[in-house]
């Protein structure tokens, strides 16, 4: 095997590396196909000579099992591309970085603070002409967090962040162009996710390294970078697989880390491979010095060293990765790179340089496709978003999108037709509105055929990789040390009579035991909690008369808890259309509804602007009735389709009719558990924005809880606390914010987190009359209506929650499907008279509400008796609502 000699290296001193018997003991379980340790690994990265030899052989042995396993043995791939710096500002100040510059150099060199729209098309249309398919956006970390000149070119150009011009520039470049578009912004958040999928087949961001002390040591190459902390890097990691984001990453070898760290940093995008499946390549990346940098005197990471880490990310990312080394920065070891187990070349431009390695030319395709033929392989050529994820489809890959890469890929095998030339097409919300498909009459025949499965088609893929969330969900899945407070000892009594006398003082402590109460102690509970509703909001118990439409139920999201979104291919997948929808509302303000409630799944061809129309539509055929609508989930893909602002968004649903939102989408507010229990929906914080941003446009809403799965008393007492703490703020502001506070039973017959063993069976009756008890006492005085559910729950469970803090029943809602599907034995409506009875149930008088909790109106109150909340007729499948 050749390597360069005399190389420098920038690993640790030789009195530090590993023995020839560990040497040979990592050599012979890399053979063997044995799962590596990190230690392990180490000491691999560290073989040179005959060793490397024989570590390159193990893997690329690998590499050649998933070259045959994907139908392109032989093949070493590459994409043809554009670079487009669309600003060389950026915030962080990287050590080795050339890239980056201030805005008085730009200026002295007569450019912009950003490429001009002009300039951005102008190098990607060039390309297009010469047969480029790929146009990679390169850019700093949100330079206008640092310099006033790139905030003011932004403003003047009319965009409020660096991630919006960068979203417009990748729809122009789709538009006018054809090329697609693969975004390198840095850091991003799951929100920025959500804007930048439908207008890129592929994002990237290097992880470089997880060692921490590289960017927190003064002096380290990553020290006042605040983007290259390696925790947030591996965050943006996880947010673009809880996003289906086909992801671009890789490491840095050479900037100071140790070979352990090193090896760390190859197994941290091991775990994210492995958990989200949407890392599309790693990059393997050797540090080269450059002038004029601060560590211009740091030497060369060696291509000996290259080729070690390309061979141990190999072995350890298995056959299915793609790995990659750019080929700029190899010198003429190209055999070597493939020899260690590469199967891609990365991006190579026929017309701009590497803008972050400038001194570093691209080789020549032919040459380049002649070295790769000396090793005994085809170069081909590939799109920036590779085969695999073609092939998968949604949600990888963007409806909007889907007519940009048929046009480029090679139906047979999703590589690039190299012989296709890239055109401008139209980018923009498919232009239709709402069309009933699929199973329609669901909310009737759920009731009396049931689902046609217990799991959806794409039970193994959708939701990620369970055995790696098995693990992680295991503490959830064990009580908590001093479970189970049966007996009334001194600090249940004093945490008791905190709560009679002021639960507002209730410590943290003080509520967990509390939480953890049964036997004498929970009932001592619950009549606290009781006294405490009847002098807070009286004895009646509240319903109102609604009706719940789910308008679709096709969604890729991944939320492991739900039962109810479907494939749009699924036997019991539906969509109704806008008629439909406007339908069922009419019927339901015919039998005295004041409100509907309206949810769906995020179906990928639903328009940002269409919720707008599904609430026009409904006002239009029931102008009094209440538009009760969109969770936030909704609201975050409806604001990120259109490249709207949540609050830009959220006022204009307002003025087409919206009247408040439902507080779903919230499960458990603590991202350790939410990340187990959904692959792709919101995190904490935007949940939180959504709500409270609503509040301040005077759209109330509801909050909820859904517990029993893998959650913890202590995830209960944040949440509540979390939920306490927003309410408090708005009464600071004046705004009025929540209407109540749901608790929502974890319905586990179909979950599926359920049914591949990770959740418990739903919460016990103990845990119900605990969660309703504390809801009562933790949220007093900020959220006064406390709901429980007798869909979850059944009438007797019901009128037990409501004798154990609870004030409300929810609704009639005349249709239920999602807690239908989960498995709910209880049925998808009730009627007035039925919801009276379980107020009786428990004691107690009762009276209608509105969705805000006041007064219903004399004519609607009439009409709902009159028809007993009731509907008279089931809403007939409309001709052309096939399945």
């Amino acid at each position: 095997m050749t390597t360069s000699a005399q190389e420098p290296t920038s690993g640790p001193a030789p009195a530090d590396r590993p023995t020839a018997n560990a040497m040979r003991r990592a050599l012979r379980r890399a053979e063997e196909g044995v799962a590596l340790d990190v230690a392990e690994a180490a000491v691999l990265l560290q073989a040179r000579g005959a060793d490397l030899e024989r570590l390159a052989a193990a893997a690329a042995r690998v590499r050649d099992a998933g070259l045959e396993a994907a139908g392109r043995p032989g093949v070493i791939t590459f994409s043809k591309k554009v670079f487009i710096p669309l600003t060389r500002l950026c915030r962080d100040r990287c050590h080795y970085c050339t890239f980056v510059t201030v805005p008085g150099k730009l200026r002295a060199a007569g450019h912009g603070m950003f490429l001009s729209p002009d300039e951005v098309v102008d190098i990607a249309r060039r390309g297009a002409e010469m047969g480029c398919k790929e146009a990679l956006f390169t850019l700093g970390d949100r330079p206008e967090a640092r310099w006033p000149e790139a905030r003011a070119w932004l403003d003047a150009a009319g965009y409020d962040s660096t991630l919006a011009y960068l979203r417009a520039m990748a729809v122009r470049v789709l538009e006018e162009t054809g090329l697609l578009p693969h975004l390198n912004p840095g850091v991003m958040s799951w929100t920025d996710f959500q804007r930048l999928k439908p207008v890129a087949p592929s994002m990237g961001m290097m992880l470089e390294t997880t060692a921490t002390r590289l960017w927190s040591e003064p002096g380290g190459p990553h020290h006042g970078s605040p983007d290259k902390e390696p925790a947030v890097r591996l965050r943006v990691l996880e947010d673009a697989g809880r996003s289906s984001v086909p992801f671009t990453s890789g490491i840095l070898i050479g900037i100071g880390e140790t070979y352990e760290e090193r090896a760390d940093s190859v197994f941290a995008l091991r775990k994210v491979a492995r958990a989200y499946r949407g890392v599309q390549e790693v990059i393997v990346q050797n540090f080269r010095a450059k002038p004029d940098t601060a560590m211009r005197a740091m030497p060369d990471a060696g291509l000996s060293e290259l080729a070690a880490a390309v061979a141990v990310t190999r072995l350890l990312l298995g056959p299915a990765a793609r790995v990659q080394a750019p080929p700029n920065l190899v010198d003429d070891e190209y055999a070597l790179l493939i020899r260690a187990g590469i199967d891609d070349w990365g991006g190579v431009s026929p017309l701009t340089p590497d803008h972050v390695n400038p001194e570093r030319p691209w080789p020549h395709l032919d040459d380049l496709a002649a070295r790769t033929a000396e090793s005994g392989f085809t170069l081909r050529e590939r799109l920036t978003i590779y085969p695999e994820f073609i092939a998968r489809g949604e949600p990888w890959l963007d409806p909007r999108l889907l007519p940009h890469v048929t046009a480029l890929a090679d139906p047979e095998t999703g590589l690039a037709r190299e012989d296709a030339i890239p055109r401008g097409l139209p980018w923009q919300e498919p232009d239709r509105p709402l069309t009933a498909t699929g199973r329609t009459d669901l909310h009737r025949s759920i009731d009396t055929e049931g689902r046609t499965g217990d799991r959806r088609a794409d039970f193994d893929e959708v939701y990620g990789d369970w055995t790696e969330l098995a693990l992680r969900a295991e503490p959830g899945m064990a009580a908590e040390p001093g479970a189970r407070v049966e007996r009334l000892d001194g600090e249940v009594r004093s945490a008791l009579a905190v709560a009679a006398d002021d639960p507002t003082r209730l410590t943290d402590d003080q509520a967990l035991a509390l939480l953890h109460a049964d036997g004498p102690a929970l009932d001592a509970l619950c009549r606290v909690a009781d006294d405490l509703r009847r002098s807070a909001v009286g004895d009646e118990v509240t319903y109102v008369v609604t009706r719940n439409i789910n308008f679709t139920n096709v969604c890729y999201t991944g939320c492991r808890f739900c039962a109810f979104a479907q494939r749009r291919t699924d036997a019991d997948a539906y969509t109704l259309s806008l008629d439909q929808v406007a339908e069922r509302a009419a019927q339901a303000w015919e039998v005295g509804a004041v409100e509907v409630c309206m949810q769906g799944g995020i179906h990928p061809d639903l328009p940002g602007d269409a919720y707008f129309d599904i609430v026009r539509a409904v006002k239009e055929r029931a102008p009094g009735i209440h538009v009760h609508a969109f969770s936030p989930m909704e609201v975050v893909n409806g604001a990120s389709r259109t490249g709207m602002s949540i609050r830009d968004w959220l006022t204009a649903a307002r003025e087409a009719g919206l009247d408040s939102i439902p507080g779903t989408a919230a499960e458990i507010l603590d991202d350790d558990v939410r990340w187990i229990l959904t692959k792709g929906k919101l995190p904490t914080s935007t949940w939180i924005e959504v709500v409270t941003t609503a509040h301040e446009l005077g759209l109330r809403s509801s909050s909820t809880m859904m517990y029993g799965h893998v959650d913890q008393p202590r995830h209960w007492l944040g949440h509540l606390r979390t939920l306490a703490g927003i309410q408090r703020a708005n009464e600071e502001k004046g705004v009025e914010g929540f209407t109540e506070f749901v608790t929502l039973p974890f319905i586990h017959t179909n979950a599926p987190v359920y049914l591949a063993g990770i959740a418990r069976p739903g919460p016990t009756h103990r845990d119900n009359r605990a969660v309703t008890a504390m809801a009562r006492l933790l949220l007093h005085p900020h959220i006064r209506n406390v709901q429980t559910s007798w869909v979850k729950l059944g009438t007797e469970g019901a009128a037990q929650m409501l004798r154990s803090g609870a004030n409300d029943l929810g609704g009639t809602l005349m249709e239920e499907t999602i807690s239908r599907m989960a498995g709910s034995a209880y049925g998808s409506y009730r009627s007035v008279g039925d919801l009276r009875a379980i107020a009786e149930a428990a004691g107690r008088p009762s009276r209608l509400r509105t969705t805000l909790y006041r007064e219903v109106p004399p004519e609607r109150e009439a009409a709902a008796l009159a028809a007993d909340g009731r509907l008279p007729r089931l809403l007939p499948v409309l001709p052309g609502a096939g399945a």
